[in-house]
């Protein structure tokens, strides 16, 4: 008999006699932050609570992982995803896992949270919540209170979001399949909070090789018509050689 064998046996006898109950087993949740732009401005995804703890407060969409249904975490921030919006985000990532005994009046709660970023006319509102809005981002928070320790969370996202539109391609995420250049790099002002120089930015683009030019196709506005591009490759993170925001007026 090999050692594999042996342990694989004894690891089996041990798993049939053990004792779930030998340890309290805390809640686990998952939340999301929705980030759109909208009227020139970032937007977080917010619902006013229907039940207690924090009846009527605003907070991030999320909920309690169903052992029954959701075979992983990720699985379980897919399906509140779907849940609240009606459809599934086309960039998700894991932010952080947040615990302690204080953080939820309900007792010890886990969370582990998603930002998401999705064009905010694809959005269905929806879930199990009083009501939901788009709320305007200003700084890293909105202009009111939220429940739990959501605006601590949500700072946290806007500086993961800020932070990876300096060398990554995400702002793509947040307009439709097909735009302008002046349409992604005022996306990338938006959010990092700053202008950006034309010819820099433009050369980043190029550089990281990350657009696909719709020939023929081009979008009337108060100049001259602008070219329109599609992003070349959802599935793959394109970097930036350099900072998007350097040389930043």
């Amino acid at each position: 008999m090999t050692n594999n064998t042996i342990t694989e046996s004894s690891e089996a006898e041990f798993l049939q006699h053990y004792d779930t109950a030998c340890y309290e087993k805390p809640s686990f949740t998952v939340d999301l932050v929705i980030f759109t732009v909208r009227d020139e401005q970032l937007h977080v995804l917010l619902v006013k609570r229907a039940e207690h703890p924090f009846k009527g407060s605003w907070a991030l969409p999320g909920g309690f992982l169903d052992p029954q249904r959701d075979d992983s975490v990720d699985a379980c921030a897919v399906r509140k995803l779907t849940e609240e919006t009606g459809v599934s985000a086309p960039y998700l990532e894991q932010l952080k896992t947040y615990g302690s005994c204080d953080r939820d009046p309900r007792g010890w709660i886990a969370t582990t949270v998603y930002f998401a970023l999705m064009v905010s006319d694809a959005v269905r509102l929806g879930g199990n919540q009083a009501a939901a809005c788009w709320a305007p981002v200003r700084g890293d928070g909105v202009n009111f209170n939220l429940a739990f320790d959501h605006a601590p969370i949500l700072a946290d996202a806007v500086e993961r979001l800020r932070s990876k539109l300096e060398y990554t391609h995400i702002a793509v995420h947040l307009l439709p399949e097909e735009f302008t250049l002046p349409e992604l790099q005022r996306t990338y002002e938006i959010i990092l909070q700053q202008p950006l120089d034309k010819s820099s930015f433009r050369r980043r683009v190029v550089q990281a090789d990350m657009l696909e030019e719709l020939t023929g196709k081009q979008r009337d506005g108060s100049g001259r018509p602008a070219q329109l591009y599609r992003f070349r490759e959802y599935d793959r993170l394109t970097f930036f050689p350099r900072s998007i925001s350097r040389h930043a007026r």
